[in-house]
């Protein structure tokens, strides 16, 4: 999985050439269901790593999906793992949004984004205060 950080390494991703130029080297071409043109449409910029060169990330619920194979219909992929998306919610794509709209968006998903870091810092804080009890205790133990 890819790291989530409060970096705004995600700017721009709510317009869809901007998710679409993320998809370099993308395996699945016109003839398959699953394009970078059909992804990016449903909400998925690249995020590829060595060991994901297929990683994909939703730009508003910051779900994150590898693995995919050619007939794969990214919008049912998205319903079917971030079936809360609010992207998925809207009527309409991003491009057809009043800015209002869009703001509204971009305030979710900069919610969004604050959870998930923060449940992550949050996990880290327990293994190391995990870690902690376990020393406390074998020095106690010794």
């Amino acid at each position: 999985m890819a790291n989530i950080s409060l970096e705004i390494d995600d700017y721009f991703m709510h317009l869809e050439e901007k998710r679409l130029n993320s998809f370099q080297n993308w395996p699945y071409e016109a003839e398959h269901e699953c394009t970078a043109a059909k992804l990016a449409a449903a909400g998925w910029y690249h995020i590829p790593t060595d060991q994901e060169p297929d990683a994909v990330r939703c730009f508003v619920c910051l779900k994150e999906l590898d693995g995919w194979e050619p007939n794969d219909d990214p919008w049912m992929e998205h319903m079917k793992h971030s079936p809360q998306c609010p992207f998925l919610k809207l009527p309409k794509t991003t491009g057809e949004m009043t800015v209002e709209q869009l703001l509204n968006l971009e305030i979710k998903r900069w919610s969004l984004k604050t959870r998930k870091i923060l449940d992550a810092r949050i996990e880290e804080y327990k293994i190391q205060a995990d870690a902690v009890r376990d020393a406390m205790k074998n020095l106690v133990d010794n």
